[in-house]
């Protein structure tokens, strides 16, 4: 028959082995995080390198048609193209934006390519006093255009939504804008254009931003340390306990 202190210490004894199978669970899950850190982090350098390699390549003609189906963010954005065409400068969709500039817009501008099929050029930011088409450089006539491709920015931004019926867009919506301005044909990216010839000329181009934060080693160190921290101290609980116990019963008169 168990007596109520053998009872006891069978409960003590459950508790301390789920908790300790509760603290192995918890490393196991901190490692986890590291290695997932470290993973990203090999993800993250080849990103990089790929879009370095894209952007200082020489350029090459945009996706047409037939490829459209099958671009994707991975595999084209930022690819450095050069397109040939005309302006149609009555549909001009200036979107908000803020640069190193200022606060101001985006100038879209569709281009209807040699191929037949339009692509929506971002020409580069005006500020808000030279939104108007009198205030800045309007290309009439056969034009070339480099820059780089750039993927569709649905809906608009976080709590800002793009307002296509009231002339507000808060982010480049190819689709949306196509519509907005009765086009056809368009392509599902648009174009950031290079910085023109011309330093002081508005729009002003070339300032699209190549940002890529790479902190996932500092991440994996940090869940890594803490994997260690957790089973360092219960490790060391646990020696602490079993040397308790063995003084204890070295010593059978301290139970008194």
């Amino acid at each position: 028959m168990t007596t109520p202190r053998g009872r006891g210490r069978e409960r003590s004894l459950l508790a301390r082995w789920a908790l300790f199978g509760f603290v192995c669970l918890t490393v196991a899950g901190l490692t986890a995080l590291g290695v997932w850190q470290l993973e990203r982090r090999v993800w993250k350098l080849d990103l990089i390198a790929r879009v370095n390699a894209r952007v200082h390549a020489a350029p090459v003609a945009p996706p047409g048609p037939a490829d459209w189906p099958a671009i994707s963010t991975a595999k084209d954005e930022y690819l450095r193209v050069r397109l040939s065409g005309r302006f149609l400068n009555d549909r001009e969709t200036f979107v908000q934006a803020l640069t190193e500039l200022g606060p101001g817009f985006w100038v879209l501008t569709p281009l209807k390519t040699d191929h037949g099929f339009i692509v929506l050029i971002n020409r580069g930011f005006v500020p808000p006093a030279r939104r108007a088409g009198a205030e800045h450089d309007v290309i009439s006539g056969e034009t070339s255009i480099t820059g780089l491709l750039r993927i569709s920015e649905p809906k608009g931004r976080f709590l800002r939504p793009n307002d296509p019926k009231a002339g507000r867009w808060y982010s480049r919506d190819v689709a949306a804008i196509a519509a907005a301005r009765g086009l056809t044909d368009v392509a599902p990216y648009f174009i950031d254009a290079e910085a023109g010839a011309n330093p002081a000329a508005w729009p002003r181009g070339g300032l699209t931003v190549l940002s890529f934060p790479n902190n996932h080693l500092i991440y994996a160190l940090t869940w890594f340390s803490l994997a260690l921290l957790l089973a360092g101290g219960t490790l060391y609980n646990v020696r602490e306990e079993w040397r308790g116990r063995h003084e204890a019963a070295a010593d059978p008169g301290s139970r008194c």
